[in-house]
């Protein structure tokens, strides 16, 4: 296993939100039964060039992807502690602000992640909500990609209360999504370096209803998300983690 800032990458993990055909395969992933019986949560494994790949997803549970903050952070954690990876990439799908602007199919790495939807007003208690976990910072690789930097929120709801957007516009996002800071949190907190790739599916603060935009463009956004990967992928491959 590689030494943190001194090596390669040798052992990464993908955390998906949802898992397409081309994800599975791309990379030449294999199917393995490795998590304890009963949970949906998948397991894709395999190599590509130098890196040894882990392709984790949240599985449906029952019938429908497994999103939200629960069942990532219960599949990271698990992930984590099994395969010791010295990398993760959380790659997913957002809503994005239009007065930050974000456009539909844009493509994000986060700089940090939050809670919009944790409320506790009592002093100390309400930054514990909030949750701010930073990313790791990938400089060479933003530079490299020409990728798009922004501050991720995230909650456990696809709509946006009032309270939500109160929430969002403290945390100074750009894209809202319903994983990012529960992987970050436990990433954080194992002291693993995470990555957080975002594709904007909806404008939050557009004219269109939410789930509609989102299923609208659900297909397309996850193809260039897949691209994205990708591309991250190929630019990691061979480098030291302090060379991102």
């Amino acid at each position: 296993m590689a030494a943190l800032g001194d090596q390669s990458p040798e052992e990464a993990m993908v955390a998906l939100q949802t898992s397409t055909a081309q994800q599975q395969t791309h990379f030449q992933h294999r199917h393995r039964h490795w998590f304890p019986e009963g949970v949906p949560w998948v397991r894709y494994h395999g190599t590509y060039e130098d890196l040894n790949m882990n392709l984790i997803w949240p599985g449906k549970d029952p019938g429908v992807d497994s999103v939200g903050t629960i069942s990532s952070a219960l599949v990271t954690y698990a992930a984590i502690q099994a395969l010791q990876p010295d990398l993760i990439i959380n790659a997913g799908t957002a809503g994005g602000f239009k007065a930050k602007g974000a456009s539909i199919g844009d493509i994000f790495i986060a700089s940090d992640g939050a809670f919009h939807d944790r409320r506790i007003p009592i002093p100390v208690f309400d930054l514990y909500g909030v949750g701010l976990r930073k990313a790791f910072e990938t400089p060479n690789l933003v530079k490299e990609l020409n990728l798009k930097v922004a501050k991720l929120s995230t909650g456990d709801s696809l709509d946006m209360t009032p309270q939500d957007e109160s929430s969002i516009i403290a945390n100074d996002a750009t894209v809202k999504d319903m994983e990012g800071a529960a992987v970050a949190y436990v990433a954080d907190l194992l002291k693993v370096p995470a990555i957080f790739i975002k594709a904007v599916t909806d404008i939050v603060d557009g004219d269109k209803p939410t789930a509609e935009e989102f299923l609208q463009n659900l297909a397309s956004v996850t193809a260039a998300l897949d691209l994205a990967v990708e591309q991250v992928i190929n630019f990691i491959n061979g480098k030291c983690v302090s060379e991102l």
